[in-house]
């Protein structure tokens, strides 16, 4: 039998992960993210789960084969693209960050989403 995988902040069975922006990205602030995985099959592809982070801001740049969903739970999120235009999400808000996307990512709140991460075959 296949079970069912909640993507659920309540889980005890799920241990976070901790970093920081690469130095040479990073925009303002020095920020810890955590991220919470709860599904990731072997042999990649996709990855799920909840992500959170403290204010600060930092260069992101997708490559041409991943593509990130996500659903804002908590907190308020900018992002900029190469060409300066700017979208803010908050509590409720979702959003696609397609492949090969380049910009600034700043958490202007801190902020929790739930995220899915797609890494399609190239």
């Amino acid at each position: 039998m296949v079970a069912l995988r909640p993507i659920d902040g309540s889980r005890t069975d799920v241990v976070p992960t901790h970093d920081r922006p690469r130095p040479e990205r990073l925009v303002k602030g020095d920020p810890l993210r955590t991220t919470w995985e709860f599904y990731a099959p072997p042999g990649g592809g996709i990855s799920c789960g909840i992500w959170a982070c403290e204010v600060g801001a930092w260069r992101i740049a997708f490559d041409e084969h991943s593509d990130e969903y996500f659903h804002v739970l908590a907190g308020r999120i900018r992002i900029t693209d190469a060409g300066g235009c700017a979208r803010e999400f908050g509590p409720g808000d979702a959003c696609v960050i397609p492949a090969g996307f380049a910009g600034v990512f700043e958490v202007v709140e801190p902020v929790q989403k739930h995220y899915v991460m797609i890494k399609r075959q190239g």
